[in-house]
């Protein structure tokens, strides 16, 4: 017998920031605890928010950019990043992204490809390990806005 998809609505979802004073929180939408290699989150940077400098061995992370504007950092390469684009960053990459707006958020969909390989147990673990946030309703609201408009 075929296994069930799995479906989650808004209110199911887990949103967790990794350490406590983190400026980024993730979403989780699905990952390796449910049966797929491929881990796949909302991420919301606050205002003028960044994670640490991070890097993957086995995996490349995936961004698609629906709301905001910020700077991607990848070992010596900085590029613009905005609504609209998709940034494919390498495994192995020294990486970071920081938003560089005053007062808006940052979101994106984030793709971690190959979130089995890693030796610390994955990335999906390591969100879901972290300090427990919510997806507030603009975070919602700017996402699909986001969403949809990438669609025209």
């Amino acid at each position: 017998m075929a296994e069930a998809p799995i479906l989650k609505h808004l209110d199911q979802l887990t949103t967790h920031r990794i350490s406590p004073g983190d400026t980024v929180k993730l979403a989780h939408l699905t990952g390796p605890s449910e049966g797929s290699p491929t881990s796949v989150f909302f991420e919301i940077w606050d205002p003028q928010g960044e994670q640490p400098d991070n890097s993957h061995p086995d995996s490349v992370e995936i961004f698609v950019f629906l709301s905001g504007e910020g700077e991607a950092h990848s070992d010596e390469h900085s590029v613009h990043v905005q609504a609209g684009d998709v940034l494919v960053l390498p495994s192995g990459s020294v990486h970071h992204i920081r938003n560089t707006s005053e007062t808006d958020r940052l979101y994106a969909v984030t793709i971690m490809a190959n979130d089995l390989g890693s030796m610390d147990k994955g990335f999906e673990h390591l969100v879901t390990s972290g300090e427990r946030d919510t997806l507030e309703p603009q975070d919602v609201a700017a996402i699909f806005t986001g969403l949809a408009a990438l669609s025209k």
